[in-house]
């Protein structure tokens, strides 16, 4: 019968202290996006609201949900992350799985190009220079198309493939089984940890595009939401005044805070769907099989 040591119960409640903290450090705050998100104009100009609404008002949603805009921008980021992660996990698991293959020769050298790039990106102006001669510009694509392998993403995948059990890729190969019925009917089934990880990891950073949408994208109707979202914060850009002369509990504070909550609450909403495969594929690589 284990007996927990005075010294082992002191370090457990130290942990929960710390880790409560940290939660707090970081739930804290979105309260108080959301809260003032919901609140009336005078209540938040005298800084009346911490983490509670105070004259709860819902019109600071009413607004943004009107705005053409926003909808678009919002459809455009859905589009980026929704088909962005897709052409993600199809592309890097088509690279990680003969890089974990010791049958394949020339993987040692391929893994060692993919290694450069990982300790050295290219700089900006190169960057820009060959999406501009892929004919990019301008285009969605250009958020998805240049970023299609993340070099960490596909080493993880691929340490995930590595220890995958061989005798099972071998009875595929005995059964008659190609290459491509093997890694949809065995290797990918047997991955749907490392998938969900590498997929949340990818949805996340298409979700956030914002540097590159800068970069590469002039066209406004084509402006993925965090850029909408920093027209809004920085410049107090939003719709027409005819549009605000509507509402009368509005604020440019409550708007911006309003539509953080809008670009926030989505990307958080999969987690659930994923938490059971997340905690199994954060180990990948850490335990040998």
């Amino acid at each position: 019968m284990n007996h927990i040591t005075p010294a082992g119960r002191a370090f457990s409640v130290l942990n929960y202290v710390v880790l409560t903290i940290l939660a707090a450090t970081m739930i804290l705050p979105l309260l108080h996006v959301v809260a003032q998100s919901l609140s009336a104009d005078a209540a938040i100009n005298s800084g009346q609201v911490t983490l509670w609404p105070v004259q709860f008002t819902l019109e600071n949603y009413q607004l943004i949900l009107k705005d053409a805009s926003v909808w678009r921008s919002f459809s455009v980021s859905l589009f980026i992350t929704v088909v962005g992660t897709v052409i993600n996990l199809i592309a890097t698991a088509a690279l990680a799985y003969p890089l974990s293959r010791p049958e394949y020769a020339g993987r040692t050298y391929v893994l060692l190009m993919v290694l450069v790039t990982l300790i050295f990106q290219a700089p900006l102006i190169p960057n820009y220079l060959l999406v501009k001669n892929l004919h990019l510009l301008d285009t969605v694509w250009a958020l998805i198309i240049p970023s299609a392998i993340s070099a960490y993403n596909l080493f993880v995948m691929r340490s995930f493939f590595v220890n995958l059990p061989n005798e099972l890729i071998d009875c595929g190969r005995m059964d008659g089984c190609g290459e491509m019925r093997i890694v949809w009917s065995i290797v990918l089934p047997l991955s749907k940890p490392a998938m969900a990880t590498m997929g949340l990891f990818y949805a996340v950073s298409h979700w956030n595009t914002y540097s590159n949408a800068l970069y590469y994208i002039n066209n406004r109707a084509l402006y993925p939401l965090q850029v909408r979202l920093r027209e809004i914060v920085i410049t107090d850009f939003f719709g027409s005044s005819d549009q605000l002369s509507q509402f009368t509990n509005t604020s440019p504070e409550g708007i911006k805070m309003a539509i953080i909550t809008v670009a926030t609450i989505p990307i958080m909403m999969i987690y659930p769907f994923l938490q059971r495969y997340f905690v199994k594929g954060m180990l990948i690589g850490s335990i040998k099989s």
